[in-house]
């Protein structure tokens, strides 16, 4: 495992000397999680190398742009490509499974709130492209959903500092309300959809 480490570190690196476009492309390439790289942002915004806003909005900027690309191999490349090729982005045929079942049984949706559910987020812009859903309508909710998490992970990475490794830990208490809050809005989702469903079968 001594690779992945120097991996992550040269790519930290990178970041570093890039700085704003260091995290929008350390996000894009989406070799290393997200949360690494919002956090080791934040701490450069800790030491005074960029400022909090800008990492942010490049954050948001990267992490919607990984999205999209998965989302253009669901589209074009389908479940297979996917299968076979997605360990190098960090996705797995489970986390497949789960997206395309959550995606099937909630719609469109649950683009949003399922970029905060651990096994599904990496995974849920595959089945969206399948689907063929709108393009326009898959950014709209892509970005709504990356934007607290850019926010929480840079925060994060500010307010440790040196301790910055350590934000999974840190990022626990925080993590939890915000799952809650997405399955609350997903609830809220499907009674309003199930609702709007019988009401047009009614006509």
């Amino acid at each position: 495992m001594e690779w992945i480490s120097n991996l992550i570190s040269t790519l930290l690196d990178w970041v570093q000397q890039l700085g704003y476009f260091g995290i929008m492309l350390g996000l894009m390439i989406e070799i290393i999680p997200s949360e690494i790289v919002l956090a080791y942002g934040g701490y450069l915004v800790h030491m005074g190398s960029i400022n909090f806003v800008g990492a942010v909005f490049f954050g948001v900027v990267g992490g919607v742009i990984a999205q999209l690309f998965i989302y253009w191999i669901g589209r074009y490349g389908g479940r297979p490509i996917l299968e076979k090729y997605g360990k190098y982005i960090l996705i797995k045929k489970k986390h497949i499974d789960v997206s395309e079942a959550w995606f099937l049984k909630y719609g469109s949706g649950v683009i949003f709130t399922a970029r905060f559910i651990p096994v599904a987020r990496h995974a849920i812009s595959i089945p969206a492209g399948m689907a063929k859903m709108p393009v326009g309508k898959f950014l709209l909710l892509t970005t709504l959903a990356v934007i607290p998490w850019s926010i929480l992970f840079v925060y994060l990475g500010m307010l440790l500092g040196e301790q910055w490794q350590h934000v999974d830990e840190k990022a626990g208490p925080y993590i939890m309300p915000i799952l809650l809050c997405a399955l609350a809005l997903l609830i809220v989702y499907v009674v309003v959809k199930m609702f709007s469903n019988r009401k047009k079968a009614a006509k």
